[in-house]
């Protein structure tokens, strides 16, 4: 089960890394173009549009693909690690 876990983890991960990072990034840099001022060459619209996935014209999707992704790549994740993983008790005779 852990390997076939390990397989899909793994390809949502390869899927999922653009756009994830690419959120992660526009957003940090809104925020910092926004309230403390920053200058990146960039609009903050411009920035907003490649965020929120407007720029090719996914704006109604994009989020839910996000999130969506984002929920497999932690449930595969939290499976494989031990957390949750129930220990045997071996009685010694």
């Amino acid at each position: 089960m852990k390997q076939l876990f390990r397989k899909y983890h793994r390809t949502l991960a390869l899927i999922l890394c653009i756009p994830l990072l690419l959120t992660v990034l526009t957003g940090m840099a809104t925020t910092m173009v926004g309230e403390w001022s920053l200058n990146f060459g960039v609009s903050r619209r411009l920035l907003l549009q490649i965020h929120t996935g407007e720029i090719v014209h996914l704006q109604g999707i994009y989020p839910m693909l996000n999130g969506i992704g984002f929920i497999g790549l932690l449930i595969t994740g939290l499976s494989m690690s031990k957390l949750f993983s129930q220990k045997t008790k071996i009685k010694s005779q």
